[in-house]
């Protein structure tokens, strides 16, 4: 079992694995711990909640790590737990901070008010999203436009229905990476791969829809089945399997333009508004 054990003065929002800004991807974790900051205690809960999913996405720092080093890939992960506040939803989502998270209720979030949200905010989940945008921005200087994957994990139940994906690749409208990674992965006969599942990839404010879709680079978040990489032996093999599909979908030319998409999350309207409030923010 991980140590939940509050984290001391110092505690930092992210990490960052070193890579090549001109390699022309960039990989992030966004629930990669179940560690909470000095001060939060463990929000009123039991030590079994942080072995759980609701805590973190079991195994995907490890594989994020396998897969850096294999395409030789900045990368960037969250240090806190997804309990504190969710790092991939929208700063006004009203799932940003869980009061109940798979039937289990979180005592420390259940009567936090928009003082409190706004701080963890401000503290936890802006750092990263500043941290993707000045890294992606650093990539953009040093080379091609970088294409930009997340990594995270789902259980193999739930609700009482088993999972039979093995991989699952989430996306949007923009298909430059999901359709090659797709056909890559159709090619194993042993593996099952969900197309937009378990989950569906359309999420206004999530890292992908503001870090890719708002950018008009190329994304796609990629889902393992946490029973196939809950240990350290097991994230390795699967970055092992995982990264020549990879490297054929960054292989496509069109992985590494700017290019705008629609959005099945927001209407073309609302996207233009969104990408004007962040051009005019970049040069605030």
């Amino acid at each position: 079992m991980r140590d939940i054990a509050t984290q001391t003065c110092g505690f930092g929002p992210f990490t960052t694995i070193a890579g090549k800004l001109d390699g022309g991807v960039l990989l992030l974790c966004d629930h990669a711990s179940a560690a909470l900051p000095e001060g939060y205690g463990a929000l009123g809960l039991t030590p079994d909640h942080f072995t759980r999913h609701i805590a973190y996405d079991i195994g995907a720092a490890d594989l994020t790590r396998g897969l850096a080093r294999r395409l030789g890939a900045p990368a960037l992960m969250t240090t806190y737990s997804r309990l504190l506040i969710d790092p991939n939803r929208g700063a006004d989502d009203p799932t940003l901070v869980m009061r109940i998270s798979d039937r289990a209720l979180i005592p420390g979030n259940a009567r936090i008010d928009a003082t409190e949200i706004e701080t963890r905010r401000r503290d936890y989940w802006q750092p990263y999203r500043n941290a993707i945008d000045a890294t992606i921005d650093a990539m953009q200087e040093a080379g091609p436009p970088p294409a930009v994957i997340s990594i995270h994990s789902f259980t193999p139940v739930w609700r009482g229905h088993p999972r039979p994906w093995h991989v699952g690749v989430l996306w949007d409208c923009d298909d430059r990476l999901a359709r090659p990674f797709l056909d890559a992965l159709a090619q194993d006969p042993d593996l099952v791969a969900g197309d937009n599942e378990p989950y569906d990839g359309a999420l206004q404010g999530d890292t992908m829809f503001d870090h890719g879709t708002l950018r008009g680079l190329a994304h796609m978040l990629v889902e393992v089945r946490q029973d196939l990489i809950d240990t350290p032996e097991r994230a390795e093999a699967w970055a092992g399997k995982l990264a020549p599909m990879l490297r054929l979908s960054l292989a496509v030319p069109e992985a590494h333009m700017i290019r705008h998409y629609p959005s099945r999350a927001a209407s073309e309207a609302r996207l233009q508004a969104l990408r004007q409030r962040r051009i005019g923010e970049t040069r605030a």
